[in-house]
């Protein structure tokens, strides 16, 4: 009876632990997309590897999310630009750029 009562509790634990891990999404799964601002003038591009706004010259720059900010950096260069999302969606994306203006984006 011990013996069944152990491998119970560690098979309910092995349980909850993977449905834990395989439940859990990246924070930035919405954000992997192509974007278009609302009024057409810029566009965003979010891969795996890649943040790139075609605002007239595209630059792809290596990125990473923390908390409710995307932090980019050109080849790994510091300091780091910040955009803040301020609304994120399976369709509407509102980020406020270093400059403190809010852009709305679409998909």
């Amino acid at each position: 009876m011990k013996k069944f009562v152990l491998i119970f509790i560690h098979l309910a634990c092995t349980v909850v632990l993977f449905g834990v891990a395989c439940t859990s999404s990246t924070p930035n799964a919405k954000l992997k997309c192509s974007w278009k601002s609302k009024d057409g003038t810029t566009k965003l591009k979010i891969t795996d590897k890649g943040f790139t706004m075609d605002d007239g010259e595209a630059i792809a720059e290596d990125y990473f999310v923390k908390g409710d900010t995307i932090f980019t950096s050109f080849e790994g260069n510091k300091p780091y630009t910040a955009f803040l999302i301020q609304k994120l969606d399976e369709h509407n994306l509102k980020l406020m750029g270093p400059d403190s203006v809010a852009v709305e984006y679409s998909r």
